[in-house]
């Protein structure tokens, strides 16, 4: 097996035994919330009976080990159970398909992908641009103004950035909606305008970590050796740092880009529920609400997963773009 075979397979294993314990922690923090689905159900006036009664019917009555094993056993089937809302809906209602927890997450967790997807295309582009200009033009006017709008927007709360660009671009200029009411068959061109204000936050939120770490980065690299030759050769300034410099800053630089991506499908809970997006932080929300457990577990399990998935990826595009970590002395 060769060195960077065998790396990758060390990270995926290692990946995989991080979110075994993270369902672990997942599945711990989840049923040690307060309040219960029973008794939100049933109401204050509800009978020890009744509420026991619910619980035995819904598994909360067993031991929490043998719940967690039961949990983790339908989850690598690809079960993740049917949401409690979901049954008690049909108790009372009598009637109609239940819906799988599955079910309920899927088209959500497909708008929270698209979210993060139209904030990836907008952000990546401009963070590396921005980057490469505040080097390129290092102390100047450009470089220090760069500094500052991107601090100030990571410095800022995500639903005070939400609101503003609501206040200036859906109040006094109205040229987007305020509310990105997604629904199914929704056409592209309509569905991109109603994500736009959502995507232009979380691109608010990430551009600066980006900016900042391409900027050190291609500095760093400036004093190299091979970066003064190119210089001597009379290479213009802008052509050493795309052609030499920036290729070789791409491992730091694709770390803190799939960090932030990791945040665009993990941190989306405030702007969604600001522009009320049916994502998957929404659901989340909502379930935690009415304490539907199977739903909050499950949409907590998908976000450490997704995290964890893109800090592999990460970390095998740094070690597949690095010599130095392909080659480890």
């Amino acid at each position: 097996m060769g060195s960077v075979t065998r790396i990758v397979v060390q990270r995926l294993l290692l990946g995989i035994l991080t979110l075994l314990v993270v369902s672990i922690v997942i599945f711990t923090a989840v049923n040690l919330l307060p309040g219960d689905f029973a008794q939100a159900v049933l109401g204050q006036g509800a009978t020890e009976e009744a509420i026991r009664s619910i619980r035995r019917d819904l598994g909360l009555d067993q031991n929490i080990v043998l719940r967690y094993l039961d949990w983790l056993g339908g989850v690598v089937r690809g079960d993740l159970g049917v949401s409690f809302a979901q049954m008690n809906f049909q108790s009372n209602m009598g009637g109609g398909e239940m819906k799988t927890v599955a079910a309920q997450i899927a088209p959500r967790f497909g708008n929270t992908m698209f979210l993060a997807g139209v904030t990836a295309m907008i952000a990546v582009p401009l963070s590396i641009t921005l980057g490469v200009l505040a080097a390129l033009y290092r102390n100047s006017a450009f470089d220090k103004g760069a500094n500052l709008f991107t601090l100030s927007s990571i410095s800022s709360p995500e639903f005070f950035l939400a609101y503003v660009l609501i206040l200036f671009l859906a109040v006094i200029y109205p040229v987007l909606p305020s509310l990105s009411n997604i629904y199914e068959g929704m056409g592209f061109g309509e569905r991109l305008e109603k994500t736009l204000l959502p995507a232009l936050t979380l691109t608010l939120v990430v551009t600066a970590h980006m900016m900042r770490m391409t900027r050190a980065a291609i500095i760093q690299l400036l004093s190299s050796p091979y970066i003064e030759m190119a210089r001597l050769k009379g290479i213009s300034p802008m052509r050493v740092i795309v052609r030499h410099a920036l290729p070789n800053a791409l491992a730091p630089i694709i770390n803190v880009i799939a960090l932030n991506l990791a945040y665009l499908i993990t941190g989306v809970v405030v702007v969604e529920v600001v522009f009320v997006y049916p994502g998957i932080g929404q659901l989340f929300v909502d379930a935690v609400k009415i304490r539907d457990i199977p739903v909050v577990q499950a949409a907590c399990l998908i976000f450490a997963g997704a995290y964890i998935l893109l800090n592999l990826t990460a970390d095998i595009m740094s070690i597949l773009s690095n010599p130095r970590l392909r080659h480890p002395k």
